[in-house]
């Protein structure tokens, strides 16, 4: 399931998983990164300090609220894309080592997704971006569910994080990045 939403967090402008349509698909891209140079608390401080360095040329990130020198709970972000896939979010927590947005009105998605560095077992350094969301509305539920485009699109954005984490902290990926995908039984009440 989601994290809970800290409270304050909401000013009815999210757009909590449970109000989207299909199934909540939970998803995992992660990187272990070999051969870094700095660690999970520097390479969170370098992915805050501009998202446009480790997204994808076709996304951009253009904050709309907070303060612009990293990211912190409160902040707002519209990541910009070609097409219909423009989607507002909102930073709901944020701590050293990871920081969560949560989907306003208006993205394609209804829910979460969390970026956090850490290390692994065998003591790499690690990237995880983890998200529990529906499609938003009608439309993204065809383009998610029954046309593999939306998802196609996350794929490729995620994977591109992961990879250009591993770049920031001045190594590579070992293994390339793993990807996780289940679909959750739905937690609202029927």
């Amino acid at each position: 399931m989601p994290p809970e939403l800290p409270p304050e967090t909401d000013d009815g402008r999210i757009q909590p998983a449970g109000q989207g349509y299909g199934p909540l698909l939970h998803r995992r891209y992660s990187v272990r990164i070999e051969g870094a140079r700095i660690g999970p608390v520097d390479l969170m401080t370098e992915l805050k300090r501009d998202p446009n360095r480790w997204a994808p040329d076709f996304a951009v990130f253009r904050q709309t609220r907070g303060d612009r020198n990293g990211l912190d709970a409160g902040d707002e972000f519209l990541i910009r894309m070609p097409g219909p896939w423009n989607g507002p979010v909102r930073i709901v927590a944020a701590d050293p080592g990871s920081f969560r947005f949560a989907t306003l009105q208006g993205h394609l998605e209804a829910g979460q997704i969390e970026f956090r560095t850490g290390l692994d077992d065998d003591g790499l350094l690690r990237f995880d971006i983890e998200s529990w969301a529906r499609p938003g509305d009608v439309v993204s539920h065809l383009l998610y569910n029954r046309l593999p485009v939306a998802k196609e699109i996350q794929l490729v954005m995620w994977t591109h994080a992961c990879a250009s984490a591993a770049e920031l902290a001045g190594g590579h990926a070992r293994d390339g990045v793993d990807v996780h995908t289940r679909r959750v039984a739905d937690p609202r009440p029927s």
